[in-house]
């Protein structure tokens, strides 16, 4: 089993930064894909960033050059810098693990970008 366990989120002004920040725990193969989600409000849960176990990155457009997706191996984290945060970003982010093609999340954490 897995757990995940999420933080990080809060209120931030347009154009802020935040870094989210989640820990992995319990049985984790090496080859596992780590990542960020988000659902909006009224919206389906889309993915934001993610990281393989060989260290590809992948991002959805909309965050492309704002966003950074970094991993640590060893202590099995997975981190996400936000900058030029912008309102449309406003939702809950959810980490998330998969290996062999079982989905594992953590519980979320809301950010919201606002002034």
């Amino acid at each position: 089993q897995v757990q995940l366990v999420d933080s990080g989120g809060g209120l931030v002004q347009p154009g802020g930064s935040l870094r989210l920040s989640c820990a992995a725990s319990g049985t984790i193969f090496r080859f596992s894909t780590m990542g960020w989600y988000r659902q909006a409000p009224g919206k389906e849960r889309e993915v934001v960033a993610t990281v393989t176990s060989g260290g590809g990155t992948n991002y959805a457009d909309s965050v492309k050059g704002r966003f950074t997706i970094s991993r640590d191996y060893a202590k099995n984290t997975v981190d996400l810098q936000m900058s030029s945060l912008k309102p449309e970003d406003t939702a809950v982010y959810y980490c998330n693990l998969r290996q062999y093609a079982s989905d594992y999340w953590g519980q979320g954490t809301q950010v919201t970008i606002s002034s």
